[in-house]
């Protein structure tokens, strides 16, 4: 492995994209612990504390930490993933967005800028809720009013902004995905907080070194599986005729359709928790009702109840961001266009019927699987005793980013390796990276 990291940074574009990369992930760290004007730093230490276990608490996670702080990446870059999440679902509904998908490299140029000013509108939105949230919820700020609302909506959007034209530098000039990037280094800058608790509980004997072993031999088991989980597919055969143009033959060659175990990714998980995280946001709002707090019972983290209408609505979700982003007709139809059949299949519907077929029955163990690893955390804090930002790292949205976006980088270094003739990460095979949106 060290040879591996030798050759990384001997090869000279390699070596710059990569601290191309690192230079602008330091940069969006640091943009995460300088507040926007008008905020009393001490009263928000604590204010934040009571809304860790609602919706603010997962975007908080996501954004590492900086919503918390109210900074100026509060709003992170979740703008812009809401926003090419709403674009790619009207590309499945709307027909001028269907156009544009098919117009090629202009097409992309327009869903672009298109995201690009839906960004801005999510994000002025979402900063007048934040403004609203610090003012007459955590009540941190100093001189309350329109100046401060227009300071702080300025200061939020221009920190997203800021974001995604990082994310897409990295993206073009550096290594891996810049956003998922940006996302990831959020999440994994909890880690380090973590593993510092961790040594205090057991120095301090409340827990014992047999109990982090055991820990630390499960969160391995758990990322195997999600490695297993990410980069499992189906593969459907695929035979394309020979064609004579001219004096050159075209096609012949065998190929296959590559259906991921894992279509939806981590999108369902991100769906379903954001619904089930609902009652417990309405909640806060209605003070200390014994209605309230006896329905708060049953969605809560440590109720199984919780646990199993979670995962209803995950294989729910996965079935349902599937059949947008993978649609069997089109893949038929371009199959045909191109000379393209499965064996034994009949061109045209029989074989868009034969797809969606196959991708059902793969998606349910998918689903169930993914529905199995965004509970785990939940039963590992009832039966372990261990916090939920421990928890968080076996399983759930955080691992599934993590590891996916952990995946791509290493398949884009290994390429970036293999066509300078070095040897790969792995003496046999490849690896995968996920499969793009």
């Amino acid at each position: 492995m060290i040879d591996k990291i030798k050759n990384i940074f001997s090869i000279p574009e390699l070596r710059q994209r990569i601290l191309y990369t690192l230079g602008i992930l330091i940069v969006v760290r640091l943009g995460a612990h300088i507040p926007i004007p008008g905020i009393d730093s001490e009263a928000l230490a604590g204010a934040f504390d009571r809304f860790q276990d609602s919706l603010f608490g997962l975007f908080n996670m996501f954004v590492g930490g900086a919503f918390q702080k109210a900074s100026l990446f509060s709003l992170g870059i979740m703008p812009y993933i809401s926003a090419s999440i709403i674009i790619q679902l009207m590309g499945s509904v709307l027909p001028y967005f269907q156009r544009l998908q098919k117009e090629g490299e202009a097409g992309r140029k327009k869903i672009t800028q298109i995201t690009r000013y839906g960004t801005v509108f999510i994000c002025a939105m979402q900063s007048y809720g934040v403004t609203v949230f610090l003012e007459r919820e955590l009540q941190v700020v100093v001189n309350p009013g329109l100046l401060f609302v227009f300071t702080a909506i300025v200061s939020m959007v221009t920190g997203t902004i800021l974001l995604m034209w990082m994310g897409e530098r990295v993206t073009e000039n550096g290594i891996g995905n810049g956003i998922s990037l940006v996302i990831m280094v959020g999440i994994i800058s909890r880690l380090p907080n973590v593993i510092i608790t961790e040594i205090t509980l057991v120095s301090e004997e409340v827990r014992n070194l047999l109990s982090e072993v055991v820990l630390i031999g499960i969160m391995f088991l758990v990322i195997c599986f999600v490695v297993l989980l990410t980069q499992g597919t189906r593969k459907i055969p695929v035979q394309y005729a020979k064609r004579v143009v001219g004096r050159k033959v075209y096609g012949g060659q065998n190929t296959h359709i590559p259906l991921r175990v894992n279509t939806a990714g981590v999108m369902p998980i991100i769906f379903a928790q954001s619904i089930m995280f609902i009652p417990s946001t309405i909640s806060t709002f209605f003070g200390d009702s014994d209605f309230i707090a006896g329905m708060m019972r049953w969605f809560s983290f440590e109720h199984p109840f919780y646990w199993f209408v979670f995962g209803l609505m995950i294989v729910f979700f996965t079935y349902f961001y599937t059949a947008i982003a993978f649609d069997p007709v089109q893949v038929s139809s371009t199959m045909k266009q191109q000379g393209g059949f499965i064996p034994g299949v009949r061109p045209g519907k029989k074989t868009a019927e034969f797809i969606d077929n196959i991708l059902t029955r793969v998606t349910l163990p998918g689903s169930i699987a993914l529905a199995s690893v965004a509970i785990f955390p939940y039963i590992l804090m009832q039966t372990m005793d261990v916090g939920y930002d421990l928890a968080s790292f076996f399983g759930g949205t955080s691992l599934l980013i993590i590891v996916g976006v952990a995946l791509d980088t290493l398949q884009q270094l290994e390429s970036h390796l293999m066509m300078r003739h070095y040897d790969g990460f792995l003496t046999k095979g490849r690896i995968r990276g996920r499969r793009r949106m």
